[in-house]
């Protein structure tokens, strides 16, 4: 059972096609972690060139996906109410450890499973796994700093 459907992620974070990389969130906790689904199709418009013949899914774009779970996890925890006023922008302040240990092909289901670390002053600290079919393809700590936007 779904936390969120697409109209309420949309609602959420500014993202939106072809850069908007969650489909539905599954689980959340506030002040602690949110679990997300990416579905991965062969329609996505990097396959074309990366790579033509062997598609793989980028891994900017996975660390990409994980951070926009990352936003939906602090729009959640901070209770904003879901297109009431623009989204804020979580723009990254940092990347460690990221790790890639699988490719990620068309046809996967990517679960992005991120995790609060800690909160201060508009800073986010989060760690984040990526996973396919419960097998980790990439992790990292992420740090995002928001931006409130106007309409």
């Amino acid at each position: 059972m779904s936390v969120m459907q697409i109209e309420e992620i949309l609602a959420s974070i500014p993202h939106r096609y072809p850069f908007l990389l969650i489909d539905r969130v599954i689980e959340f906790e506030k002040n602690k972690r949110l679990l997300a689904l990416k579905n991965v199709t062969i329609n996505e418009h990097y396959f074309s060139g990366h790579f033509p013949g062997t598609p793989v899914m980028p891994g900017v774009l996975i660390l990409e996906a994980m951070a926009q779970a990352c936003a939906v996890l602090a729009c959640l925890t901070e209770n904003r109410k879901l297109g009431d006023e623009p989204p804020p922008l979580h723009l990254f302040a940092g990347i460690d450890n990221a790790r890639f240990k699988q490719i990620v092909l068309p046809g996967d289901q990517l679960y992005l499973d991120v995790q609060l670390l800690w909160c201060k002053r508009g800073i986010w600290k989060l760690h984040g796994e990526a996973k396919v079919d419960g097998k980790v393809v990439c992790s990292a700590d992420l740090m995002s700093a928001i931006k409130e936007t106007t309409k």
